[in-house]
């Protein structure tokens, strides 16, 4: 946007970066917690607005669209997510693969790496049409965390895409089943190093790595307390919240981690260490890891209260099946997980009614069913009822990769090369400080229970998980990224960088149509990223702003038509940068 035409206006993006900022600092943004959760009558299944089926999609999808917003209100809440639920899965790995190919046919010294990566999310993300499925998928990607900032997984890129097929595909199914595919995804294995993880050797001084065996219990299975079906933790005669394991259950544990390396056709020991091309399967970071008997211990494993006897002939798979059974049955599960997914879905404060109720859901018959699980969190009252909407103390700040695919996929797009070459956006200071699949550390960006401290947030008692990442670089980082895609593009200029422009556009025609009308162009551009109708109060600030960027009158013969599109796409490019930097913007609803 070219800052020189907008001067001093009364609603400049400087002066409204200053109020994201002080609104940041009060605690403002963070005031999204959940409800008292007092009302619990059933919604009604079909949205009564517009505003409504969207709010419901920027839950479930990564951003509204028209078209999906009419088929909600056709359809209806529940027979959307069920026809969601049917629709086939667009498979990562495919793409990657198939851009891999390319690649080595054109250089066979290189290969396809982590922006293929991103290129195939974008893709889904934009454009895909199990949005419902391929959302929940980046929602698990933040609780069963690999990254590819570890340069270990850079070591086997090939499997970060199937891992996310992996989530795609089971974060909809059984919770056993999708705890089985996490603890034996190679990916995995490397990032947590359990893959080649070998029995103790007490002579050597050995004792079995136990990193992986710690985040199963505390991130991915059943958390640090003991917990109440409605998520509260118990508390014991001393006051203080009974812990879920301690030091010996993470040494049981880890001993049934031991054996595990790559898939193969047999399990000589080079294959376990992955030595020689001969042992080395071209699908081994694809394919689950496979147990090799003669590097699992055979001693006890006694955890969480179960025993695996020792073993004279060492029975990897044996022990690994009593573990998982044990964590997927555990009563935990259905709130620890369940709140964290109404935390990446809806809000950042559930009620425990709520909670109680999704957890409900899941344990249905004994079921752990993921999809019970998602279906219960978008159709829950405190999830569909509008009043909730403009509670104060409700909703969540919406995180930076959901406000770039919600801007994408609210006006037409386009990218010129086909494959959305977004690429990372990590950088805080100059772009989202996010990028997918790509957290510093397993406890993701940011940790369910943060607490912004200082804030209004902090003294309601309230959690606001995103603020962990929301500082004054990041919000600056942000603006200007957003600015200068808005204006240029996103991502990077070509494949080769030898394009002239960044390959993803956005067509602001219909926009720039509205260029001579202030309050009706704001209007227009709340509607699309917002989902409903502009508060007044933004209209009043935004439209000022707006309104400040002259539009030069015709010279005859059109001489100045230039400058006057110039004005117009500039009057566009104001109101979509200062909306998007709107706490109505950034704080979900």
């Amino acid at each position: 946007m070219d800052t020189t035409t907008t001067g001093c206006a009364p609603m400049s993006p400087i002066r409204r970066l200053c109020r994201v900022v002080a609104a940041a600092a009060l605690g403002v943004l963070a005031a999204c917690g959940g409800s008292s959760g007092g009302g619990t009558a059933e919604p009604a299944d079909l949205p009564a607005t517009r505003a409504e089926a969207a709010r419901f999609l920027t839950q479930a999808t990564f951003g509204p669209t028209e078209g999906e917003i009419e088929r909600v209100m056709a359809i209806g809440y529940a027979a959307w997510i069920a026809e969601q639920l049917a629709l086939p899965q667009t498979l990562h790995r495919a793409t990657w693969d198939a851009d891999n190919a390319a690649i080595k046919a054109a250089d066979a010294s290189r290969s396809a790496g982590s922006r293929q990566v991103l290129d195939s999310f974008y893709q889904q993300a934009l454009h895909g049409e199990d949005q419902l499925r391929q959302r929940v998928a980046f929602a698990l990607s933040q609780i069963f965390v690999i990254s590819t900032q570890d340069s270990n997984v850079g070591n086997v890129m090939r499997g970060v895409p199937a891992y996310l097929d992996m989530l795609g595909k089971h974060g909809l199914g059984s919770y056993r089943r999708l705890l089985e595919q996490v603890a034996r995804s190679p990916v995995m294995g490397v990032y947590l190093s359990h893959l080649g993880n070998m029995k103790e050797d007490a002579a050597r001084g050995r004792v079995p790595d136990e990193n992986f065996a710690r985040e199963v219990m505390q991130l991915f299975s059943i958390g640090l307390y003991e917990l109440d079906p409605d998520g509260s933790a118990r508390l014991g005669g001393d006051g203080k919240p009974i812990e879920t394991y301690g030091a010996a259950d993470v040494s049981g544990l880890a001993r049934v981690f031991t054996g595990w390396s790559y898939n193969g056709p047999d399990t000589a020991d080079s294959r376990f260490y992955g030595w020689g091309s001969e042992y080395q399967d071209p699908a081994r970071h694809i394919t689950m890891m496979q147990g090799y008997s003669q590097f699992h211990s055979l001693a006890e494993k006694k955890f969480l209260g179960k025993k695996v006897a020792a073993q004279t002939r060492a029975e990897p798979e044996a022990s690994l099946k009593v573990a998982l059974d044990t964590l997927a049955r555990h009563p935990n599960v259905g709130p620890f997980i369940g709140r964290q997914l109404i935390q990446r879905l809806v809000t950042s404060n559930p009620s425990p009614a709520y909670v109680r109720r999704v957890a409900a859901a899941f344990d249905a018959g004994g079921s752990e069913n993921m999809a019970a699980m998602v279906r219960a969190i978008l159709l829950d009252p405190e999830a569909r009822d509008p009043a909730l909407a403009a509670d104060p103390a409700y909703g969540k700040l919406r995180e930076p990769v959901l406000r770039l695919t919600a801007l994408l996929r609210a006006f037409p797009v386009s990218s010129d090369s086909g494959k959305y070459l977004i690429g990372s956006t990590s950088d805080n200071g100059t772009q989202l400080g996010q990028a997918p699949l790509a957290s510093p550390s397993v406890f993701n960006f940011y940790r369910p229970g943060y607490v912004p401290p200082n804030t209004r947030a902090a003294a309601a008692g309230l959690v606001a998980p995103e603020m962990q990442i929301t500082h004054e670089t990041t919000v600056a980082g942000y603006a200007n990224y957003m600015r200068y895609g808005i204006q240029y593009g996103f991502g990077q200029y070509g494949e080769d960088w030898s394009a002239k422009r960044a390959d993803v556009q956005i067509d602001f025609s219909a926009e720039i149509a509205l260029a001579g009308h202030p309050r009706k162009l704001v209007g227009q551009v709340a509607l699309r990223l917002l989902g409903r109708d502009a508060p007044e109060a933004l209209l009043d600030e935004i439209a000022p702003a707006v309104a400040s960027i002259e539009i030069p009158a015709k010279q005859p013969g059109g001489s100045n038509k230039e400058a006057i599109d110039a004005a117009r796409k500039n009057r566009v490019l104001t109101a979509v940068l200062l909306t998007l930097v709107a706490p109505e913007f950034l704080v979900q609803k």
